[in-house]
């Protein structure tokens, strides 16, 4: 075996490759799968309304916990991920990132299909969960592979591209939920048409697919490769004639050693990240999704109507795609793990600004419905958005740095089960505030999180910027 053909000569070669259209390319089309999981994901908070309209779920506090059926209905979403994530992550690691990807797609569209048939609130909780799993496993498995296929000095930006394609979803999830939810198009209640909707991945997986290669890291640690060398010697071929210069020399390889088992997460230096990650998880999501899956709700506990609140959720989603789109620009040169921080103190404060647009309001004379509170509303909504999309993209990117390739799946789906397992819990926290002390309460509640996630990261996370995976993955 030559040495441009051993596993560390590989991943050296990745690292060396220049930005060109076709690595865009390939991105654009993973993007494009995760995109139809985002729009499972954050229906939760918009398809409720529609719910409770049909009968099926209740909109007082008679559900679960004697709290109201949005609590249960975004619980039985997280369970799904969270059993997803801590269980079965792993088997992008075993059986590659391109098969996991595609019949995970397929996994949950069958499922949410399945729930847009449900007539009871056990039924569509239980196809919730279902749909949860395939969600779950697919999310991992494009962190991993987006980390990956992407060389050291272009990840960051990576990232925030794909999930500026992933958040498109976000306004459109919104605006059919605006649309559709209170009328019964073709006699068919509107929520169910919108739950639909993430069928359509299921028609273009296969061509999704069709384009994108396994992850040539992957194979070279599976001791495939002549596969590894081939997809990666393509990619160079495609890249050299795209930019029309030779390629930069690979630096040094570096070798990964380890067992690429379980156990190998509780060794230096992986334990202390792994710890750090799981606490961080735990509390990044109250503020991520304290906010995206009950923005209508906390936007109507302000005094506004609930058609009101759909409209003025869908102008602040319209911000999901411009947020890491905007934040791509520094993405690479600004340390991610301070993007992290200076992102989590962003929706602190204005999530505790937020909860007080009332009593603002009420102070300068103005009403619930008047021009100034209605702007204060979808600004702060907006920025809390923006501050959220830029936690989002640098702790995904941030997360799969830390971890070797022979554990990143199995490694990102643990640490990622603590925020899915907090979600669970979360949402009835976040009911529980919300019924008893308003929206100040769920904000102070977030703002508390918020604090953890920069002590977490702030003080214990390493530097990953434009390093090599490998070289990540050596640094104690």
């Amino acid at each position: 075996m030559s040495s441009s053909q051993t596993g560390a000569a590989i991943t050296a070669r990745l690292d060396r490759l220049p930005s060109s259209p076709y690595l865009w390319r390939l991105l654009v089309l993973l993007s494009l799968g995760a995109f139809f999981e985002i729009y499972d994901l954050f229906f939760t908070a918009y398809v409720s309304p529609g719910l409770i309209r049909s009968g099926i779920f209740s909109a007082t506090e008679k559900g679960l916990f004697g709290l109201p059926d949005q609590a249960a209905f975004a619980s039985a979403t997280f369970a799904g991920l969270f059993f997803a994530t801590i269980i079965f992550a792993q088997v992008a690691d075993k059986y590659g990132r391109r098969a996991i990807f595609t019949y995970a797609l397929l996994w949950y569209a069958l499922a949410t299909a399945i729930m847009a048939f449900q007539d009871t609130r056990f039924g569509v909780l239980l196809w919730r969960f279902i749909a949860g799993l395939g969600v779950g496993v697919e999310l991992v498995t494009i962190d991993s592979y987006v980390t990956e296929l992407m060389p050291k000095s272009m990840r960051g930006r990576a990232f925030a591209i794909n999930q500026s394609i992933q958040f498109l979803a976000v306004p459109l999830v919104t605006f059919l939920s605006w649309q559709l939810i209170d009328i019964d198009p073709l006699g068919i209640a509107g929520w169910r048409w919108v739950v639909a909707f993430p069928v359509l991945g299921a028609l273009i997986v296969w061509w999704i697919r069709r384009e994108v290669p396994e992850s040539p890291r992957w194979l070279a640690q599976h001791g495939r490769i002549e596969e590894a060398d081939k997809i990666t010697t393509a990619l160079e071929a495609r890249i050299a004639s795209e930019t029309g210069r030779p390629l930069p020399a690979p630096d040094a390889p570096r070798e990964e050693v380890g067992s690429a088992s379980f156990s190998e997460l509780w060794k230096s230096p992986y334990k202390n990240r792994a710890i750090m990650l799981a606490i961080f998880n735990f509390f990044q999501t109250i503020g991520f999704y304290g906010f995206g899956n009950w923005a209508p709700q906390l936007i109507a506990a302000q005094g506004v109507t609930i058609t009101k609140s759909l409209q003025y959720s869908f102008i602040i989603a319209l911000v999901y795609p411009l947020g890491p789109l905007l934040c791509s620009l520094f993405a690479d040169k600004i340390e991610r793990k301070w993007q992290i921080c200076i992102a989590a103190f962003g929706t602190a404060v204005f999530g505790l600004i937020f909860s007080k647009v009332t009593a603002i309001s009420a102070f300068l004379g103005q009403s619930v419905e008047g021009a100034l509170t209605v702007a204060m509303i979808i600004v702060l909504g907006i920025l809390i958005t923006t501050t959220n999309n830029l936690l989002s993209f640098a702790y995904h990117a941030y997360q799969a740095e830390l971890f070797p390739t022979r554990i990143r799946a199995r490694a990102v789906g643990f640490v990622y089960s603590f925020s899915r397992l907090s979600t669970v819990f979360t949402s009835f926290m976040i009911a529980f505030f919300l019924v008893n002390f308003g929206t100040p309460g769920v904000f102070v509640f977030i703002a508390f999180a918020m604090a953890v996630v920069i002590v977490s990261i702030g003080v214990f996370g390493p530097r990953t910027n434009n390093l090599a995976l490998e070289e990540i993955s050596a640094t104690a």
